[in-house]
């Protein structure tokens, strides 16, 4: 999801009303996944690299997560959404990671959309720690180094029991994957769209996915 601060400064506005109004644009685009019969949806929300941005943006971002967190989750929970998060959520102050666990747990049954958000999360740190951990199971005698292959290893990410993603969607024209999923997008579709996340709406859903439905997957294979 990118843009917001484009969409923003385009109005005179600071980086945070575009980041309010991107939050609307992933209410859409949720609704627009559950219309759409899509099961599962990963939202880039924050990365690790955001860490880095000024303060002030920081403190903006975190406190619209918390009103997030306690304003929509009943919503989702009635809509049928399960949420996950995954990334290094101990970065957060504690009532935001306990209010993470809170909707995890009060949506853990429901089955109509899983909805993961990568929250401080960075692909490259994702798979070091996966690595850590694989190796520390070696060492402790649960794993087998020859039975590390790829199905296994994948066990140690965040996303272990999810999809591999079909289609990664990008906003606002950048055309990069920007540490996102970088192992579990190795064979996914890839569409970039021209406009900002805060326009991002029911119509921009539908076109990516009619976008996907044109594609070939071969996933490396040759079809004669």
């Amino acid at each position: 999801m990118d843009g917001n601060g484009r969409w923003a400064k385009s109005r005179g506005l600071p980086h945070i009303a575009g980041h309010r109004e991107g939050s609307r644009a992933l209410r859409r685009a949720i609704e627009a996944a559950i219309q759409s019969g899509v099961s599962w949806l990963t939202i880039y929300a924050f990365s690790s690299e955001n860490w880095r941005r000024p303060a002030g943006e920081i403190l903006g971002l975190t406190g619209l997560l918390r009103r997030y967190l306690r304003s929509e989750i009943t919503e989702l929970k009635q809509s049928g959404v399960r949420l996950r998060f995954i990334g290094d959520r101990c970065r957060f102050d504690s009532d935001i990671q306990t209010d993470l666990e809170a909707a995890e747990r009060d949506t853990a049954v429901n089955t109509r959309l899983n909805l993961t958000i990568a929250l401080s999360y960075g692909a490259r740190a994702e798979i070091a720690a996966a690595a850590r951990a694989a190796l520390e199971a070696v060492r402790a005698g649960c794993l087998e180094a020859g039975d590390l292959g790829e199905d296994v290893f994948a066990s140690f990410l965040a996303t272990a029991g999810m999809p591999d993603p079909d289609l990664v969607i990008r906003t606002s024209g950048e055309q990069r994957l920007s540490n996102f999923l970088l192992w579990q997008a190795a064979y996914a579709e890839l569409v970039f769209l021209d406009v900002l996340w805060p326009d991002f709406d029911h119509a921009h859903f539908g076109a990516a996915l009619k976008e996907f439905s044109r594609r070939e997957r071969r996933f490396g294979a040759r079809k004669d």
